[in-house]
């Protein structure tokens, strides 16, 4: 399972306002055009054409800013995985962390090891919510699965007090641990959503 991400920009999406108007205006546009030229009138049909066309060409550049910026997006956070994929799962805990401070968390505390009980990184969230994070550092073709979900699940509440109970990894999650997940309240970050929080173009754990 992919956890949600928001990109800055999606040129695949419907065209919007701007390009509804713009299809408005053909429509209306194109038949005056159409019928100015028919009357004579080649002077008032150029200058229609004329506009229609520059229509066309702000739409297209609006088209082209939305795919760089998403271009540039993919390109950071991609680059962001590389370097988790890079870290021992020591530094991941603690780039997790920092991530957590970064972001206004209170109280950060790296706590994983022998005897963590399921827990790595513990924090505060800026509205005062207990946020327990478990970092799963795994491979690009290790998934994080079913029985890692289900032994966080049984402390990250009743041991660590979670008000949000979070796994970040570097990899992805099986479908087995993502509906264990969904019924247990667990939030599922995976490579992707990791990205998109390191970069801030998506949302943080205890986020929306």
């Amino acid at each position: 399972m992919r956890a949600p991400t928001r990109d800055l920009v999606r040129p695949s999406e419907p065209i919007g306002v701007a390009g509804c108007l713009y299809a408005a205006a053909a429509l209306v546009l194109l038949p005056a055009a159409f019928l100015a030229w028919a009357d004579g009138n080649g002077a008032g049909a150029f200058f229609v054409l004329l506009l229609l066309a520059g229509g066309g060409l702000a739409l297209g550049k609006r088209r082209a800013r939305q795919a760089a910026e998403l271009h540039r997006v993919r390109t950071l956070r991609s680059t962001e995985v590389v370097r988790y994929h890079a870290m021992g799962p020591r530094e991941f805990e603690h780039a997790v962390a920092f991530l957590c401070e970064r972001d206004g968390c209170l109280g950060v505390r790296v706590v994983g090891g022998a005897g963590d009980l399921g827990a790595d990184v513990v924090a505060d969230a800026p509205d005062g919510r207990r946020v327990v994070i478990q970092c799963k550092r795994y491979g690009p073709t290790t998934k994080v699965g079913s029985p890692d979900l289900q032994r966080f699940g049984g402390t990250c509440y009743s041991v660590h007090g979670a008000q949000v109970a979070a796994v970040v990894t570097t990899s992805v999650f099986t479908k087995p641990a993502a509906q264990y997940a969904s019924g247990t309240g667990i939030r599922l970050f995976d490579e992707s959503a990791l990205a998109a929080w390191a970069t801030r173009t998506g949302p943080p754990p205890w986020g929306p």
